[in-house]
């Protein structure tokens, strides 16, 4: 692993299974940052400031929540999703997140596995995505700022067709679709500020 603190989030509502949780990851050898949120909608404000590279959820949570958690997972690729199971839960249930540990599990163990996703997160951003060329950040800066494409088509003074194209290839390097998940993508990877929206 890197040197640099791994950000990772919490998202549990027992405090017995959350301390235990924060006391393995505190006292291993390992560089960790540890949040936590008590409810699934807290994540998009959350990351709008800080990026993750790991959630730590229980599936009590996305029971009866599939596509609000879906919804949050697509728009944040670049983070990896842990399940932590202290009950029976249906493999088709589990199947959403990256990697699942069980609260049986030995602290070693746990550390082990967060280690492990750790690596194959840093991995996946330096291999797997492309970078963005000059013109496509443009093009995400005035998508994010809320410009149709014939707006941003103008102030590039590039056709509409071309400004369509550059979508498609954000869409595909980033792997999200919507603008909001653009817009979260792009503050989390310092390409536009929290500024940018104030009045």
């Amino acid at each position: 692993m890197t040197n640099r603190n791994h950000h990772i989030v919490i998202i549990e509502p027992s405090s017995v299974i959350y301390e235990g949780m924060f006391a393995i990851m505190e006292n291993s050898d390992e560089r960790f940052n540890v949040v936590r949120l008590e409810k699934l909608d807290e994540i998009p404000a959350y990351t709008l400031r800080k990026a993750v590279d790991i959630f730590i959820v229980s599936p009590v949570l996305i029971q009866n929540n599939l596509k609000t958690f879906n919804t949050i997972r697509d728009s944040l690729p670049q983070s990896k999703w842990i399940g932590i199971v202290y009950s029976y839960f249906d493999q088709q249930q589990l199947s959403v997140f990256d990697e699942t540990i069980s609260i049986y599990d030995t602290p070693d163990a746990i550390i082990s596995l967060i280690c492990r996703v750790v690596e194959h997160h840093e991995d996946d951003e330096q291999g797997n995505k492309e970078r963005l060329t000059e013109r496509e950040i443009e093009v995400l800066k005035l998508l994010t700022a809320g410009n149709s494409n014939k707006e941003i088509a103008d102030q590039l003074n590039i056709s509409i067709h071309t400004v369509i194209s550059h979508r498609k290839n954000l869409s595909q390097k980033t792997g999200i679709k919507s603008v909001s998940g653009l817009t979260i993508y792009a503050v989390v990877k310092n390409i536009i500020t929290l500024d940018n929206f104030r009045e």
